[in-house]
């Protein structure tokens, strides 16, 4: 195609040349979006019940000890994922399991992964603050009828807490979409991928 074709002639050129392969890439940022969103949901709403037990109360003192060291992980966790560039979480994952443990994993695989565990450190915070919105008579009442840490979050807290966890959801989901395009650092052929391709191809 000549260099001085116009603009629109670009475009039906570049649609009929990529088309197929853009609704593909489109697929695929939508794809590790949802998947990631789900999975770091539940990764979230694990580590956020698991940050709201109590440990102060707990009398075993081996018990004690054992929740707080879980806590403490799980706290290393979040602050390590909230505070480092998924870019970055995406080489060290991807590279350095392949070149430390020998795990060849698919780009895609790594992509489904480091999108999870990054969205489920904010979930987890997400998750607390919901917990810590709900009044604390509510788990008063779990315990006054005889229910423990868990049954109290799953049956009372977390039904309420739900409702100012479900906008932040909806808000990750939407900045994961964004946030695919970084994983094209690992090979994933999502969106930005295969319009960076059309563009190293086609651009003077």
């Amino acid at each position: 195609m000549a260099a001085d074709s116009g603009f629109f002639q670009w475009v039906v050129f570049l649609i009929g040349e990529y088309g197929p392969r853009l609704l593909r890439g489109a697929g695929v940022t939508l794809l590790i979006a949802l998947i990631g969103t789900i999975v770091g949901c539940i990764i979230g709403l694990l580590v956020g019940v698991i940050h709201a037990i109590p440990a102060r109360e707990i009398k075993n003192p081996l018990r004690r000890t054992l929740v707080h060291a879980v806590q403490g992980v799980m706290a290393a966790y979040v602050e390590i994922f909230r505070g480092t560039p998924m870019i970055v979480q995406a080489v060290v994952i991807y590279y350095g399991a392949m070149t430390v443990f020998q795990i060849d994993m698919s780009p895609l695989f790594a992509g489904f992964f480091v999108v999870s565990i990054n969205t489920g450190a904010y979930m987890a915070e997400t998750v607390r603050g919901g917990i810590l919105a709900v009044p604390h008579g509510q788990v008063e009442a779990g315990k006054a009828l005889g229910m423990h840490h868990f049954q109290t979050m799953f049956r009372i807290v977390l039904p309420q807490a739900l409702r100012n966890i479900l906008p932040q959801i909806c808000n990750n989901f939407i900045i994961n979409i964004k946030d695919t395009s970084v994983l094209m650092v690992i090979s994933v052929t999502e969106l930005f991928y295969v319009s960076q391709t059309a563009a190293g191809t086609y651009l003077n």
